[in-house]
């Protein structure tokens, strides 16, 4: 049998296959209360690393201050703009999104944000990730306590999935976590490690502190690996997606999801948003994948009935400022615009007003809809959980939203 002394050695491998938080200590499923189920329901979350400029995503095109503020970087209609309603129209590289839009599968949700903002990208992010106020530091994920709340008695890891080599904040919970994976077969030859295999087949032997935790861990990895790779083999997806990490991404999500997995929440990023400098060029090209990903796995999930069963919800930790830099590019704002994806939406099309440019907070958009407020709508309205367990007491869900 294994030693712990041997485990102890390959704790660097241990650590990255589980991402497991420092804080993490005993493992009391008992003191969680089970949520009411999903019913069937799933969630995928998009995430648009950097803080993607908004205003050239959705874009008020026939608002003369927005031209004013960007008189090099504003983009005019005849550039090829994709008109949706409210005087506003998506970025010319978005034709697949347009094409959902007009379907009644694309809602958005405009000046987004949260109260006393900040520009940093790491504590911004973090701010998304555990639902807190600006004011508020949190060490577990709004998506983590959902696990928590309705996965108490689960006895495998791959409730939550997030497609990536690791673990965002936002999938953490105090109890349970999601698990990270590039692709199941990666993940079962990770796991089929000797020293790895055998210390996951080893019991713990006290049921208190980090190292037996990860031993328990271990164990739930290996086992949701095995069935992972299983699992994964029922659907081989033949919709044609484009030839990126990000479309990869969302297809081995597709493939999980059509394959019949009991997941209920998924998580897959989108980085480089991060635009100081010649901003069209970059941000156009990611844009265009971010829309042929998300259109070619729209079109996955629908041809396998599992369309209206996702819901789909796209942020960036904040926007840029509404007037262009020295650069032509734009610096860190605030308030942005938030997208939500699916088969069963109850407002698609644009839910709210253009943002107001004739208002501003020091050259910044004011947000008009707080972005815990989505959440708790997705986890009450959508998932079937107690928003008021997992969120902050005073946040309220945005009615009719999902």
């Amino acid at each position: 049998m294994t030693s712990r002394r041997d485990f102890l050695k390959t704790s660097a491998l241990a650590s990255t296959l589980l991402f497991v938080p420092r804080f993490l200590h005993k493992l009391d499923a008992q003191s969680l209360p089970a949520l009411q189920d999903a019913g069937g329901r799933r969630l995928v979350v998009v995430q648009l690393g950097g803080g993607n400029d908004g205003l050239n995503t959705i874009v008020p095109f026939r608002n003369d201050l927005y031209y004013k503020a960007r008189p090099t970087l504003a983009l005019r209609e005849q550039s090829g703009l994709l008109l949706l309603d409210k005087d506003l129209a998506l970025n010319p590289n978005m034709t697949a999104l347009k094409g959902l839009y007009d379907q009644g599968q694309l809602t958005v949700l405009n000046s987004v944000g949260y109260p006393n903002p900040d520009r940093s990208h790491f504590r911004s992010m973090d701010i998304w990730h555990t639902g807190s106020a600006a004011d508020e530091y949190l060490a577990t994920g709004w998506l983590g306590r959902y696990l928590d709340a309705a996965c108490a008695g689960c006895t495998t890891g791959h409730t939550g999935i997030e497609v990536d080599d690791t673990l965002s904040l936002a999938m953490k919970g105090a109890h349970k976590k999601g698990l990270a994976l590039k692709n199941p077969q990666k993940l079962r030859e990770v796991t089929r490690n000797r020293v790895l295999r055998a210390a996951s087949q080893e019991p713990a032997a006290t049921g208190l502190g980090e190292l037996d935790y990860l031993y328990k861990t271990l164990a739930e990895t290996a086992s949701s690996a095995d069935y992972l790779y299983e699992k994964s083999k029922v659907y081989q997806s033949k919709q044609p997606y484009p030839n990126t990490d990000f479309a990869k991404s969302l297809r081995t999500t597709a493939e999980l999801i059509n394959s019949g997995l009991d997941t209920r929440v998924y998580y897959a990023s989108l980085s480089g948003f991060d635009t100081h400098v010649r901003q069209q060029e970059q941000q156009g090209k990611l844009l265009k994948d971010l829309s042929d990903g998300l259109g070619a796995f729209v079109q996955d999930l629908q041809q396998a009935g599992n369309l209206d069963s996702t819901l789909i919800l796209v942020f960036s930790e904040f926007g840029r400022r509404v007037g262009q830099n020295a650069s032509n590019g734009t610096d860190h704002g605030t308030a942005n615009n938030v997208l939500l994806l699916g088969g069963k939406l109850r407002q698609p099309g644009v839910a709210n007003a253009a943002p107001d440019l004739a208002d501003l907070d020091a050259g910044d958009l004011r947000y008009q809809v707080d972005f815990r407020s989505i959440y708790a709508s997705i986890l009450h309205d959508w998932l079937g959980a107690d928003n008021q367990q997992i969120l902050s007491p005073g946040v309220t869900p945005l009615v009719g939203l999902v």
